[in-house]
């Protein structure tokens, strides 16, 4: 299918997991993102969403103590 990218092809253009971007399309994340069977067609020229909830701070790293 022209004009389409494959989970796999998304994954590897925006750096994440194809399990990520599946799970972006379940969610409706990704505009345009059509569900065939067992797959995601996204167009060719969408963008990566960006974030909806910003990232909580984890604990800090304890600091290595000298022996």
């Amino acid at each position: 299918m022209t004009g389409y990218i494959s989970v796999r092809e998304a994954a590897a253009r925006w750096d994440i997991t194809t399990r990520q971007v599946q799970k972006l399309c379940a969610d409706g994340r990704i505009e345009g993102a059509v569900h065939f069977a067992n797959s995601w067609a996204i167009p060719e020229d969408t963008v990566k969403p960006t974030r909806t909830v910003p990232v909580k701070p984890g604990p800090k790293p304890k600091k290595a103590t000298e022996i």
